[in-house]
């Protein structure tokens, strides 16, 4: 699944400051630092993961991704965080993340659920991306920063983390970090904060830049529901006969890098290509059977402008040639 390069962004000064070579990390997964500080960059989940454990394993600094985190600038996650530090409680923040997080990943989310402990007065805030250890650091150490900061920068009342995997480091660099018990082996990774807590006012939330915010993310993501496919499939018809369908502008339009697009589409069973054909052949049957078009006028509304190749694709969808698919109706 994708990221947001952005989850990357200042992984290369850490690792020069704790004695290795962050652009050279960087590079051996075919990455810069030209590319992570891109807003519209997508890297998969598993190179943030190999990268985050391999520098924790070369550089023999286990609590990595709790440093990762301690560093890490929070607008890395763009309009997201605009959004979530303005709201007007946390409970309100918790919500806009829930709602918003796959804009940063579609495999990233945070959710309310059930205290694990069964505590009426207690919730969970459940965490989830990917499955490495160092990552699962990373990414609840993000979470607790971005609680402490929506709450004044001081302590919301967090009661104890639950974390998946055994400790990485001294539990004392975990306790330090999150100034609160860590337990491990659990089978997700967890906040454990007062229900009340959700009530809470946001310190210093600004009601006109969070509706900018949620504004915009509902303009340029609002599709969250729909497969990836479909939305390429609405842009393709929008575009046929206007342009040639192209991989990498159907990208731009998605803001997601071609390849990371195709793997989309490959995780859904399909392709670009596919799309295009199927779009093709749809428009096509709907042209010849229900108006009075020439062929050639036909063949260049769905992106076809030689009549050779149309003729062949409407001979390989329909088997038959395009004046017997048109006299069909009346046949029948």
């Amino acid at each position: 699944m994708p990221i947001r390069a952005t989850a990357l962004r200042g992984f290369a000064t850490l690792v020069d400051e704790l004695g290795g070579s962050g652009p050279e990390l960087l590079s051996a997964c075919g990455l810069d630092e030209r590319t992570v500080a891109g807003q519209d960059t997508f890297v998969s989940v598993g190179i943030v993961e190999r990268l985050l454990e391999g520098a924790a394993s070369r550089l023999a600094v286990p609590d990595f991704g709790l440093r990762m985190a301690a560093q890490q600038d929070l607008d890395f996650m763009g309009p997201v965080a605009v959004a979530i530090e303005n709201s007007r409680t946390i409970g309100e923040a918790l919500e806009c993340a829930r709602r918003y997080l796959f804009v940063h990943s579609p495999a990233l989310s945070l959710e309310p659920i059930a205290d694990p402990l069964d505590n009426p007065e207690m919730i969970g805030l459940r965490y989830r991306l990917g499955s490495s250890p160092q990552s699962i650091d990373y990414g609840i150490a993000i979470v607790h920063r971005i609680f402490l900061l929506i709450n004044g920068a001081v302590p919301y009342g967090l009661r104890t983390v639950q974390l998946p995997h055994p400790p990485l480091a001294p539990e004392a660099a975990y306790r330090d970090f999150f100034a609160a018990p860590v337990t491990f082996g659990s089978t997700s990774a967890v906040l454990r904060v007062p229900r009340q807590l959700l009530a809470a006012p946001v310190s210093g939330g600004n009601d006109l830049l969070r509706d900018m915010a949620i504004d915009y993310l509902e303009t340029h993501f609002g599709h969250k529901g729909l497969p990836v496919s479909d939305l390429v499939a609405e842009i393709v018809a929008d575009q046929l006969g206007f342009a040639t369908p192209d991989l990498s502008k159907v990208s731009r339009l998605l803001k997601l890098h071609p390849r990371t697009l195709q793997r989309i589409l490959s995780a859904e069973g399909t392709s670009f290509n596919h799309i295009v054909d199927e779009i093709r052949q749809d428009q096509t049957l709907k042209l010849i059977t229900t108006t009075q078009l020439s062929f050639s006028q036909i063949a260049t509304r769905v992106g076809m402008h030689e009549q050779s190749s149309f003729t062949r694709a409407v001979r390989r969808w329909f088997k038959t040639s395009p004046s017997q698919l048109r006299r069909r109706p009346d046949e029948g």
